[in-house]
Protein backbone atom coordinates (compact mmCIF):
# COMPACT_ATOMS: atom_id res chain seq x y z
CA UNK A 1 0.00 0.00 0.00
CA UNK A 2 1.36 3.16 -1.37
CA UNK A 3 0.71 6.01 1.25
CA UNK A 4 2.91 8.88 -0.12
CA UNK A 5 1.83 12.31 0.05
CA UNK A 6 1.51 12.43 -4.10
CA UNK A 7 -1.79 10.22 -3.71
CA UNK A 8 -3.29 11.81 -0.70
CA UNK A 9 -3.47 15.24 -2.30
CA UNK A 10 -4.01 13.76 -5.94
CA UNK A 11 -6.87 15.23 -7.95
CA UNK A 12 -8.50 12.69 -9.48
CA UNK A 13 -9.61 12.06 -13.29
CA UNK A 14 -13.10 12.53 -12.65
CA UNK A 15 -12.22 15.98 -10.09
CA UNK A 16 -10.67 17.50 -13.29
CA UNK A 17 -13.71 16.62 -15.53
CA UNK A 18 -16.28 17.60 -13.28
CA UNK A 19 -13.68 21.09 -12.98
CA UNK A 20 -13.36 21.64 -16.64
CA UNK A 21 -17.23 21.06 -17.56
CA UNK A 22 -17.81 23.82 -14.83
CA UNK A 23 -15.31 26.07 -16.35
CA UNK A 24 -17.14 25.54 -19.90
CA UNK A 25 -20.53 26.35 -17.83
CA UNK A 26 -19.04 29.06 -16.57
CA UNK A 27 -17.30 30.58 -19.79
CA UNK A 28 -20.92 30.02 -21.27
CA UNK A 29 -22.32 32.27 -18.86
CA UNK A 30 -19.77 35.05 -19.13
CA UNK A 31 -20.50 35.62 -22.56
CA UNK A 32 -21.36 39.35 -23.31
CA UNK A 33 -25.08 38.48 -24.82
CA UNK A 34 -26.47 38.24 -21.23
CA UNK A 35 -25.23 41.23 -19.91
CA UNK A 36 -24.84 43.57 -23.29
CA UNK A 37 -27.73 42.50 -25.58
CA UNK A 38 -30.34 40.77 -22.93
CA UNK A 39 -29.56 43.17 -20.05
CA UNK A 40 -29.06 40.83 -16.99
CA UNK A 41 -27.04 42.82 -14.50
CA UNK A 42 -23.70 42.81 -15.14
CA UNK A 43 -22.69 42.87 -11.43
CA UNK A 44 -22.03 40.14 -8.64
CA UNK A 45 -25.16 39.46 -8.56
CA UNK A 46 -26.15 39.05 -12.20
CA UNK A 47 -23.25 37.19 -12.91
CA UNK A 48 -24.20 34.52 -10.19
CA UNK A 49 -27.58 34.53 -11.59
CA UNK A 50 -26.19 33.59 -14.96
CA UNK A 51 -24.03 31.58 -13.48
CA UNK A 52 -26.33 29.24 -11.74
CA UNK A 53 -28.83 28.86 -14.85
CA UNK A 54 -26.27 27.60 -16.75
CA UNK A 55 -25.02 25.11 -13.92
CA UNK A 56 -28.77 23.87 -13.17
CA UNK A 57 -29.20 23.45 -16.58
CA UNK A 58 -25.90 20.81 -16.79
CA UNK A 59 -27.05 19.18 -13.54
CA UNK A 60 -30.86 19.09 -14.82
CA UNK A 61 -29.10 16.65 -18.08
CA UNK A 62 -26.76 15.04 -15.33
CA UNK A 63 -29.62 13.84 -12.85
CA UNK A 64 -31.34 12.17 -16.31
CA UNK A 65 -28.66 9.67 -16.07
CA UNK A 66 -27.66 7.18 -13.22
CA UNK A 67 -24.94 6.49 -14.41
CA UNK A 68 -23.73 10.54 -13.95
CA UNK A 69 -24.82 10.35 -9.94
CA UNK A 70 -21.21 10.50 -8.88
CA UNK A 71 -19.80 13.16 -11.31
CA UNK A 72 -22.89 15.36 -11.01
CA UNK A 73 -22.26 15.10 -6.95
CA UNK A 74 -18.84 16.00 -8.27
CA UNK A 75 -19.60 19.05 -10.27
CA UNK A 76 -21.64 20.68 -6.90
CA UNK A 77 -18.83 20.46 -5.83
CA UNK A 78 -16.49 22.21 -8.27
CA UNK A 79 -19.64 24.82 -8.03
CA UNK A 80 -19.11 25.60 -4.30
CA UNK A 81 -15.66 25.35 -4.12
CA UNK A 82 -15.78 28.15 -6.90
CA UNK A 83 -18.05 30.19 -4.70
CA UNK A 84 -15.88 29.57 -1.14
CA UNK A 85 -12.59 30.88 -3.72
CA UNK A 86 -14.51 34.01 -5.39
CA UNK A 87 -15.56 35.10 -1.71
CA UNK A 88 -12.23 34.72 -0.38
CA UNK A 89 -10.86 36.85 -3.79
CA UNK A 90 -13.46 39.67 -3.02
CA UNK A 91 -12.13 39.45 0.61
CA UNK A 92 -14.31 38.15 2.51
CA UNK A 93 -13.17 36.69 6.12
CA UNK A 94 -12.29 32.96 6.45
CA UNK A 95 -15.38 33.02 9.85
CA UNK A 96 -17.44 34.57 7.50
CA UNK A 97 -16.98 32.66 4.28
CA UNK A 98 -19.06 29.56 5.44
CA UNK A 99 -22.30 31.47 5.86
CA UNK A 100 -22.26 33.31 2.76
CA UNK A 101 -21.46 30.29 0.95
CA UNK A 102 -24.80 28.45 2.50
CA UNK A 103 -26.54 31.67 1.72
CA UNK A 104 -25.36 31.34 -1.71
CA UNK A 105 -26.04 27.51 -2.45
CA UNK A 106 -29.86 28.28 -0.60
CA UNK A 107 -30.44 30.87 -3.62
CA UNK A 108 -28.52 28.05 -6.08
CA UNK A 109 -30.91 25.10 -4.85
CA UNK A 110 -34.60 28.04 -4.77
CA UNK A 111 -33.69 28.90 -8.51
CA UNK A 112 -32.77 25.52 -9.42
CA UNK A 113 -36.27 24.13 -7.89
CA UNK A 114 -37.99 27.34 -9.73
CA UNK A 115 -36.75 26.43 -12.99
CA UNK A 116 -36.66 22.55 -12.84
CA UNK A 117 -40.90 23.33 -12.31
CA UNK A 118 -40.51 25.83 -14.89
CA UNK A 119 -39.38 23.77 -17.88
CA UNK A 120 -41.79 21.00 -16.42
CA UNK A 121 -44.71 23.93 -16.93
CA UNK A 122 -43.92 24.96 -20.45
CA UNK A 123 -41.95 28.16 -22.14
CA UNK A 124 -44.47 30.83 -20.60
CA UNK A 125 -43.70 29.95 -17.08
CA UNK A 126 -39.64 29.59 -18.25
CA UNK A 127 -39.89 33.59 -19.30
CA UNK A 128 -41.66 34.28 -15.66
CA UNK A 129 -39.29 32.22 -13.89
CA UNK A 130 -35.87 33.79 -15.33
CA UNK A 131 -38.14 37.21 -15.67
CA UNK A 132 -37.77 36.77 -11.43
CA UNK A 133 -34.34 35.17 -10.69
CA UNK A 134 -32.07 36.26 -13.70
CA UNK A 135 -33.14 39.52 -13.44
CA UNK A 136 -33.42 39.82 -9.57
CA UNK A 137 -31.06 42.72 -9.43
CA UNK A 138 -32.73 45.19 -11.57
CA UNK A 139 -35.90 44.20 -10.35
CA UNK A 140 -37.44 42.43 -14.16
CA UNK A 141 -36.53 42.73 -17.43
CA UNK A 142 -38.00 45.39 -18.81
CA UNK A 143 -38.95 43.73 -22.40
CA UNK A 144 -40.68 41.39 -23.17
CA UNK A 145 -39.04 40.47 -26.70
CA UNK A 146 -35.68 39.28 -24.81
CA UNK A 147 -36.97 37.48 -21.60
CA UNK A 148 -38.56 35.51 -24.30
CA UNK A 149 -35.92 35.53 -26.34
CA UNK A 150 -33.91 33.98 -23.13
CA UNK A 151 -36.32 31.47 -22.48
CA UNK A 152 -35.84 30.27 -26.29
CA UNK A 153 -32.27 30.09 -25.34
CA UNK A 154 -32.91 27.62 -22.31
CA UNK A 155 -35.22 26.05 -23.69
CA UNK A 156 -33.16 25.07 -26.74
CA UNK A 157 -30.40 24.45 -24.35
CA UNK A 158 -32.05 21.83 -22.59
CA UNK A 159 -32.62 20.36 -25.89
CA UNK A 160 -29.07 20.51 -27.17
CA UNK A 161 -27.91 19.17 -23.62
CA UNK A 162 -30.45 16.41 -23.93
CA UNK A 163 -28.53 15.74 -27.42
CA UNK A 164 -25.18 15.40 -25.95
CA UNK A 165 -23.46 11.90 -24.78
CA UNK A 166 -22.88 11.72 -21.62
CA UNK A 167 -19.51 10.65 -22.33
CA UNK A 168 -18.82 14.14 -23.93
CA UNK A 169 -19.86 15.88 -20.63
CA UNK A 170 -17.94 13.77 -18.53
CA UNK A 171 -14.93 14.52 -20.07
CA UNK A 172 -15.62 18.12 -19.36
CA UNK A 173 -16.92 19.44 -22.79
CA UNK A 174 -20.54 21.07 -22.80
CA UNK A 175 -22.59 22.36 -26.10
CA UNK A 176 -25.67 25.06 -24.98
CA UNK A 177 -27.80 26.53 -27.86
CA UNK A 178 -26.50 28.93 -29.98
CA UNK A 179 -26.72 32.20 -29.34
CA UNK A 180 -27.32 35.27 -30.68
CA UNK A 181 -24.57 35.84 -33.87
CA UNK A 182 -23.36 32.09 -33.15
CA UNK A 183 -22.61 29.80 -35.90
Amino acid sequence: MDLSFSKLFRVSDLDMASYRLYQATVDQARKAVFYEAWGVPDTPVGRFDSIVLHCFLVLNRLKQDAAATSFARKYSGAIFDDMDRNLREMGVGDLSVGKKVRKLAEGFYGRSAAYAKALEAGEPHVAETLNRNLYGDNGACPDTAVINAVAAYVTASVQALDAQALDALMAGRVRFALLPGEN
